[in-house]
This record gives C-alpha cells, structure tokens and sequence, in this order.
C-alpha cells in the first residue's frame, strides 16, 4: 500500500511485519470542499430524494411499494458481492420442492431484507449504534456464506482486500488491526450524533466510506456498509421510507465505486468520493420515483381494464391488488388469496391471461403452471438482472 496523502489515514507496520492502514477520526482535517460544482450535486441528490421520499404519500399502497424496493435493494446489494440470485428469482422461490425451498443465493438476499426489516423496527426504541450494527450483521450472515466468521461480532483477527485467493503479502489493503478498528469504530459512532453542521447526505457519504474503510467484520462488510446509509437517512428522518437502493448506482458503477473509495484512503481525494456518491443518490432517487409513477400508471390501466368486463366480479378487482404483492402465482395460489374454490380460480386465472395482465410463465417440463404479471415484474426487475 502506497497513501501519498495523510489526510485520510497513515500506514502503521504490525508486529508481524505487514503493514496496515489506520484511518483518522472524522471529519476530515482539512475540511471537505464544498466547491460550486459539489453544492450542485448536493442540491440535486437533496430535491431528487425528497421527491421520492414524498411518493409514497400518493401511493395507494405504499408498505406494498416499500416492501417491493426493499427486496430489490436486498438483490442488488447482494449481487455486488457476487451472489447469483435476480429479483425474479425472490418473486419465484416456490416449485415443486415445496415453498421452504430456498437455494443459498435466495437465502442471503432474504436474509438483507430481513436485516432491514429488523434495523428499522430496532431504530423505533434503539438509536443506531454499534450495538444496533452488530445485530442486523447477525442477521445478514445467519446460514449464508459467512455463517462461520462470527456473524454478530467485531473481528479479532486481520483482514484485507484484494482479489481472490491473495494474502496479507499481496493485498491491495490492509485494515486496521483489531484493536485499532474497535476505536475507529467507536469514534466512528460518536461521528453518528456530533452536531457538526455537515450536510446530511455529505454526512453518510463519509460514513459509508469510513465504514468500509475500517472493514470490522471478517464477513459482510460491503452488504453491511450499503445498510448504513439507509438505516442513518432513516434515523435522521431524511427518509420516512427505506426507499434509496443507491445499490443499483453501485452495481451499475463498480469500477468506479472501488476506484473512489481507494482514492479516499491512498490520496485523501475526499471529494470525489462524494461527488460520486452525491450523484448516486440524484440517480437513484430519479429511478426509484420513475418506476413508483409507471407503478401508479399500470394499476390505474387495468383498473380501468377490469372496470369494463368484470361484470360486477369483485374478485377482479382484489386479483389485481393481490398481484402487486405476489406478481408471480399458480392457478391454485390464485383460489387461495381470493378465498375462493380452484375452479373459480382458475376461471379469474384465465379470464387475466386473456386480458394480457398474465402471461404463462412456465418453462417445460414444470408440472405445475405459474403465471407472471409481467408489466410489473419489468418495473421491479430493471437493473437487477444477472
């Protein structure tokens, strides 16, 4: 490792002999720039995020919208660390195996969305901490990849960066130590609440990059990292809704991403980490707020669709509202959300296929068919794709 300015950080040679990084306590000394250029990024990334912020006050159903963008969050995060798994795949875990079949793939990324789903519920009565980050990390590594690496806990040992299969000797980075990391991350904690007059979103973009910096856990660090700008822009209210998954910049952006945090911790190039991060947010949010409006336009098109030829067939109608929650069903899956018998079922079944709301989803030789509100899943699944 090579640092040519020690605005960020400085290299300490361990006692073993390998050389590791020590990041300085935030803010960063001298302060961020907030050049012309910046303040027009961040006055972009705020009125884009507050927009999406304020969708969910027109949307019919917004726990439904949330939930929906909290599982496309969980599926981009988690294909960043390489996890194969799509936002089809999510929508689609039950076959023929039977509905507690979850392939390790599925099961990190429904480990996220359970992490999110229990961070924001913590935050209600815990305020965010390292107590609080410590338990969604359980969370995210229970039964997945990482299971071994003392889920829930700080490291004890040294870690690092680089590419597979490389070691300390070789590695692009090398961490803090141990003991090093516990007051980095204390300090880091104490950075969370100082009244520090920092710009919210500039705030959790030296957060983030701290964080990942720092690198406390021996597993998950990367899927941890992205959590905390949502868990922090939540608890300071900056979002009502956990709706920013600036995962999809990041994936999108990957090289770029890894070569920002680098130039932070090597040349203390604070500044263009945020501009790129102030842009992910602009982009993000602009994405997210697009597809809740094509999201409100498709309800209201088949709404009106149903609204001609139901005859009076209130079954229709609660199908329609059903399938934004569950956009990939069965025929049997249909009679059963409808309380209603299979035969009638599969009657409102066919009656959406003919419409163009459902289309076969079948591959062959599944013995069982599986129909796809396909409109919808194109919104969900966009940028998700493996």
């Amino acid at each position: 490792m090579q640092v040519t300015s020690n605005r960020t950080g400085y290299i300490i040679k361990q006692p073993t002999g390998y050389d590791s990084f020590i990041p300085n306590d935030l803010p960063p000394n001298p302060p961020v720039i907030i050049d012309d250029e910046m303040q027009d990024l961040l006055s972009q990334a705020d009125r884009k995020l507050g927009r999406l912020d304020g969708i969910t006050e027109i949307l019919p159903n917004p726990e439904l919208f949330v939930a929906m963008y909290v599982k496309k969050e969980a599926v981009l995060s988690s294909q960043i660390e390489g996890t194969q798994a799509s936002m089809i795949d999510i929508l689609n875990t039950q076959d023929e195996k039977g509905p507690d079949y979850e392939p390790d793939n599925i099961k990190e990324v429904v480990n996220y969305v359970n992490a999110i789903t229990y961070g924001l519920d913590r935050l209600e009565s815990l305020p965010f901490s390292l107590r609080l980050i410590r338990e969604i990390h359980q969370i995210l590594l229970t039964n997945v990849r990482g299971s071994t690496k003392n889920p829930g806990e700080f490291r004890k040992s040294q870690n690092w960066i680089g590419p597979a299969g490389c070691t300390l000797e070789n590695a692009s980075f090398i961490p803090p130590s141990p003991t090093e990391m516990l007051k980095s991350m204390s300090a880091l904690e104490n950075f969370f609440y100082e009244d520090d007059h920092i710009p919210a979103l500039i705030k959790i973009a030296l957060i983030h990059a701290q964080f990942e910096t720092i690198h406390p856990f021996l597993d998950g660090n990367g899927r941890m990292g992205r959590l905390l700008i949502t868990f922090w822009l939540c608890q300071k209210r900056i979002l009502t809704q956990p709706l920013l998954y600036i995962s999809y910049y990041f994936k999108q952006n990957r090289s770029e991403y890894y070569e920002c945090l680098n130039k932070v911790r090597f040349d203390g190039d604070w500044e263009s980490w945020i501009k790129f991060f102030l842009q992910g947010v602009a982009v993000t949010s602009d994405e997210a707020t697009s597809s809740a409006k094509a999201i409100l336009s498709l309800k209201k098109k088949y709404s009106e669709v149903l609204y001609k030829v139901d005859n009076g067939n209130s079954s229709y109608q609660r199908l329609l509202d059903l399938l934004f929650e569950y956009p990939i069903v069965s025929k049997k899956q249909v009679s059963e959300l409808l309380n209603v018998s299979e035969p009638t079922g599969a009657t409102v079944c066919n009656e959406f296929v003919k419409l163009g709301i459902l289309v076969d989803d079948t591959p062959e030789k599944k013995r069982y068919k599986k129909y796809r509100f396909a409109e919808y899943v194109e919104i969900l699944q966009k940028g998700t794709e493996l």
